[in-house]
């Protein structure tokens, strides 16, 4: 049976939504940018690859008509290559490179390149709400369109997470990531990305364009502390959980890598990151959507044969740190595999990226630490959990 691997990973830094870096990039440059460097990093001609598949949490404006044709056409890829755009919200970019990896071992295409863009920036706040509500749905299933912020209360609620566990927890993703950066690990995934960040004067209220060159995510807060995190406010009000200290950070950023077939890879000399091995996902209830991990984590297993103790690293998308803890317990992953070098609490959150970033990540990381299995999962907004297994190389 075929079998495909990723052979390059390359992402820009995470900016911070609408004051970071990127908040006046197009989602097409951000795009182009991670894709032209998989493509140089994996030392192919870029007439070679067939296909781009790129996930996007909200495909439209700056990230619509079909971002990834954008994309591929912005980082130099030749009018024959062919992109198509993938949404599953945020397991887009997990989404997008199992796709990818699917159309080398069934199709039998030689090259894809796969990830997710986001920017939050520039469509957040100008979505499209025409006739965004369905009658039915509303009357049946109105926790379809219940916020994430309010999914992530529900958890806490449901299940006795208490706030002191969430900051707990998001403390030390937060102290990870500054470890990490000072450690370089994710210097080998990232390319700067320089940019036009339209800045807003506080006391006059004008703007000005300002160059500058983002060269690490701008998220991480390394001055954080218990203490501090204990003093923010709930943001749905006293009586609740969640708040900016333990969720995830909005973000704008891309990533992608380069997928070939195995033997193809072989022949060329090129050493792979890593081997797709499978992806499960599943569907839970929309009002507690965070917890989506604990039903496809172990379907994803038992279709690939193994356990938990099987996996040796584990990267699990932070939105909340509630539905990490829950997830976390649950399935029984020891804190020491878990997000060693922190999350989307700590790194950012460009919804369409995570998963891209993740599975690069995890691939890199994995073999820092001489994993073999790594599995990337998170939860997805209405009401599912994605997971995807790797083999590191």
């Amino acid at each position: 049976m075929k079998e495909a691997v990723i052979v390059s990973t390359a992402r820009t830094p995470i900016g911070k939504a609408f004051r970071g870096a990127f908040n006046n990039t197009h989602g097409a440059v951000l795009g182009g940018h991670v894709i032209k460097h998989a493509v140089e990093r994996a030392g192919i001609d870029p007439q070679e690859v067939e296909d781009v598949v790129m996930g996007c949490g909200r495909p439209e404006g700056a990230t619509g008509k079909n971002i990834a044709r954008l994309s591929a056409i912005r980082a130099g890829l030749p009018v024959t290559t062919a992109a198509t755009t993938i949404n599953r919200f945020c397991s887009s970019g997990l989404q997008a490179i199992a796709t990818a990896a699917q159309r080398v071992i069934v199709d039998k295409v030689p090259v894809m390149v796969a990830g997710g863009v986001e920017s939050i920036s520039l469509v957040e706040k100008s979505l499209n709400q025409s006739h965004i509500e369905e009658e039915w749905l509303m009357k049946h299933k109105p926790e379809l369109w219940m916020p994430m912020i309010e999914t992530a209360d529900t958890v806490a609620g449901r299940y006795g997470i208490s706030r002191e566990a969430q900051d707990e927890y998001s403390l030390i993703s937060e102290q990870r990531t500054a470890a990490a950066q000072d450690a370089g690990r994710f210097d080998g995934e990232i390319v700067p990305l320089a940019s036009v960040k339209r800045v807003t004067d506080k006391d006059s209220g004008e703007t000005r364009d300002e160059q500058v060159t983002l060269e690490k995510d701008e998220g991480n807060r390394p001055q954080t502390s218990a203490e501090g995190l204990a003093r923010l406010e709930p943001v749905l009000g006293p009586d609740k959980w969640i708040t900016a200290g333990n969720a995830s950070q909005l973000s704008d950023g891309a990533s992608a890598c380069v997928i070939m077939d195995a033997k193809l890879a072989e022949k060329r000399g090129i050493e792979p990151l890593g081997i797709f091995r499978g992806l499960a996902v599943a569907g839970c209830e929309p009002d507690e959507m965070g917890i989506g991990p604990v039903f496809a984590v172990p379907r994803l297993l038992q279709r690939q044969g193994l356990k938990m103790d099987d996996i040796d690293l584990w990267e699990l998308n932070e939105a909340f740190a509630v539905q990490v803890i829950y997830c976390r317990d649950q399935l029984g992953i020891p804190m020491e595999t878990l997000n060693v070098n922190g999350g989307a609490i700590s790194i950012g959150h460009p919804f369409g990226m995570s998963g891209a970033r993740m599975t690069g990540h995890a691939l890199i990381e994995g073999k820092r630490l001489g994993a073999k299995n790594v599995v990337v999962t998170m939860c997805i907004g209405g009401g599912q959990g994605a997971a995807g297994l790797f083999e590191v190389c």
